[in-house]
């Protein structure tokens, strides 16, 4: 169960019928949910028009090459020109919020240079923007069946196609998405 009722280090699954299609078959992992609101990071899109390379020339940030190749995802609507790295703990700088055990975000430039070099956390997702919640908006779009929540996974998170998180997430609750529907019914 979450703590205190909050959803911070778990795993957001939209349902069908959610009614907003900018989430569509999404999982959002959460990093904060307060009485004030949530932040996340949708970790199962990733952008088509833009790499790590042209990111790294975007903020001058000079590297030798080889570059990684890192997938540069669409980490939600909210300020889509923020980068965010959700990554494994085992890398902490000043600014990083631990989310849990073993999964952490940075929000800085320094952690995409330990990327470019090979030099940062041994798990990583980069993703551009985010989700964002105003107070009680996501409780009510949980109450009205928009998500279901499931803890975080690091295997899901980090290591799935990101064409497979979705119904991955699903199934390990039990849930056979082929059964889902976005309409109900009355008896």
């Amino acid at each position: 169960m979450p703590q205190d009722g909050y959803l911070g280090g778990k795993l957001l699954l939209s349902m069908p019928g959610m009614g907003d299609p900018r989430f569509d078959r999404s999982v959002v992992y959460i990093c904060t949910h307060n009485k004030e609101g949530a932040m996340g990071l949708v970790i199962n899109r990733e952008l088509d028009n833009l790499t790590f390379e042209q990111l790294l020339d975007q903020l001058d940030i000079d590297c030798t090459p080889p570059i990684p190749e890192i997938p540069v995802h669409a980490g939600g609507p909210v300020e889509t020109g923020r980068g965010f790295v959700l990554h494994s703990a085992d890398f902490v700088q000043d600014s990083t919020l631990i989310v849990s055990e073993t999964i952490a975000l940075t929000a800085t430039v320094d952690i995409l240079k330990a990327l470019a070099v090979d030099q940062g956390p041994k798990s990583h997702l980069l993703a551009l923007g985010y989700a964002g919640w105003g107070a009680g908006q996501l409780d009510k779009e949980l109450q009205g069946n928009g998500w279901i929540s499931t803890s975080g996974d690091d295997e899901v998170i980090f290591h799935t196609d990101i064409y497979d998180k979705w119904p991955r997430a699903m199934a390990r609750m039990g849930i056979d998405v082929s059964m889902l529907s976005a309409s109900s019914g009355r008896a």
